[in-house]
């Protein structure tokens, strides 16, 4: 890595062409991985500062954090940019910002209006009569009888149908869907904030979210789940992750359980019907000849019933097909029905005010659920 010497001449990059809405990748050059390197970590992409030659990895941010000096930011300053280079990019940067404010102003939908009847949204006044010091006990009696005037109704009613539509705009906005609004998550963080009245809170942003937030809540689950880890040495567990579940993957771990009760007391080991399943059952079964490989028997049970209402396919299923044909008809009419009530929200609230029932959703895999679907 070559140390670029600070010329009054700003260092660019003939490898990185910058864009409107990152001008400063043009100071650093992007580069692969160098063998064996010592390379900051924070990112995906690796770019190598024009001024000082050090290698990082790291998006955008982290450059405009290096070449601005901008603290906290998980990454040093650069020592060599100049302040003359610092203000020049400064202002390429306040540039970009502006132009991107300028482009949300002019692209932001005006919201709806109140309802009609209830005019614009006045201006309360009751807020400074809600901060008086008077200790008077008449003047806190009128207070409280001012917040209930109509002025204060209309002001509150505007004021809330002015929140419910910004929320529905970041329903609509963000894909999000209307399910979400169903989030216990969701009511109770804004019912917190209407009670906790948090003066200038602003929600967390993006990066927030996703690591230091995410960091707590990992911790915070991480103890809950304490307890049921320390039971595993009493009780028993195995941690398959990153195993590659093969039938002799699967046979390992059942012989290492034979093994720990002797083989001598089991005489049977019980699977679903997978393929790797059955593999790894005549495995033990080569083993110990005396231990029986047994598929499950519900599982079974189940695939039996599903065949049932299965599609005529073969000459197998003919006269079954002939036979029980009749629920596949019922089944896939009340799944026509389920489809269409559950994909109109006005049809689910008709469903829901008029019938105490739930409407249970079909699994592919589960003939049982057709039956608890028509019951």
């Amino acid at each position: 890595m070559g140390e670029v010497t600070s010329t009054e001449t700003s260092p660019s990059s003939n490898q990185e062409v910058p864009n409107d809405e990152s001008p400063l990748w043009q100071y650093v050059t992007k580069v692969e991985k160098p063998p064996g390197a010592s390379v900051k970590s924070g990112g995906n992409t690796y770019f190598k500062c024009n001024y000082c030659g050090v290698i990082y990895m790291g998006s955008y941010s982290r450059v405009k954090a290096r070449l601005l000096k901008i603290p906290d930011k998980g990454i040093k300053s650069c020592p060599k940019v100049t302040p003359s280079h610092r203000l020049e990019m400064q202002r390429m940067h306040d540039q970009v910002e502006n132009d991107k404010l300028e482009r949300e102003r002019r692209s932001r939908i005006p919201l709806p209006p109140p309802p009609p009847g209830r005019g614009p949204i006045p201006i309360s006044p009751f807020r400074r009569q809600e901060r008086s010091d008077s200790t008077n006990p008449v003047d806190g009696k009128r207070r409280k009888v001012t917040v209930n005037s109509p002025l204060e109704r209309a002001f509150q009613n505007n004021a809330r149908h002015d929140l419910d539509s910004r929320i529905a705009r970041m329903f609509y906005t963000g894909g999000l869907p209307f399910n979400f609004a169903r989030n216990p998550y969701y009511r109770s963080s804004y019912a917190y904030a209407a009670t906790h009245s948090i003066l200038g809170y602003v929600p967390p942003g993006y990066n927030t979210l996703r690591t230091t937030i995410l960091q707590k809540e990992r911790a915070h689950v991480e103890r809950l789940l304490k307890p049921i880890k320390d039971s595993w040495l009493e009780n028993g567990a195995i941690d398959g992750s990153g195993e590659f579940k093969d039938k002799h993957y699967i046979a390992g771990v059942l012989k290492d359980a034979i093994k720990d009760i002797g083989h001598e007391k089991v005489f049977q080991v019980i699977t679903d019907n997978a393929n790797v399943m059955k593999s790894a059952g005549a495995l033990i079964e080569g083993e110990y000849p005396k231990i029986f490989w047994t598929p499950c028997v519900v599982h079974t049970l189940n695939l039996a019933l599903k065949n049932i209402c299965a599609a005529k396919n073969t000459e197998k299923n003919e006269v079954t097909y002939d036979e029980c044909s009749w629920i596949t008809r019922i089944a896939d009419d009340a799944s026509f029905i389920h489809v269409f009530i559950m994909n109109h929200s006005m049809r689910v609230a008709m469903f829901n005010e008029f019938c105490p029932l739930k409407l249970l959703q079909v699994a592919d895999t589960r003939f049982a659920s057709v039956v608890v679907m028509l019951k």
